[in-house]
């Protein structure tokens, strides 16, 4: 995923991610700054999680934005609606 993506909307993200796994502080989210492979392993050591279920998860979550950002800019922008001079 696009780290400008995961940037502008990693307080979203975070927030997601921490109605799934509450019991990760938001210091421990902070300390990952949107790394996915960091935030996997986060999840590893709290939940028990195998690395593949773990980046899995992660991944959806990303993705989800992703998707969200591929589909804001694939919607045209509206004409100005500046009146005429």
């Amino acid at each position: 995923m696009n780290k400008d993506v995961i940037q502008g909307k990693w307080k979203e993200i975070k927030g997601d991610l921490h109605k799934a796994w509450g019991n990760i502080t938001d210091d421990e989210w902070e300390k990952t700054k949107g790394d996915a492979t960091a935030i996997a392993g986060i999840l590893q050591q709290k939940y028990g999680m195998a690395k593949e279920e773990a980046s899995e998860k992660v991944s959806s979550v990303f993705e989800k934005y992703a998707n969200s950002a591929r589909e804001s800019l694939d919607k045209p922008t509206p004409p100005s609606r500046r009146p005429p001079q």
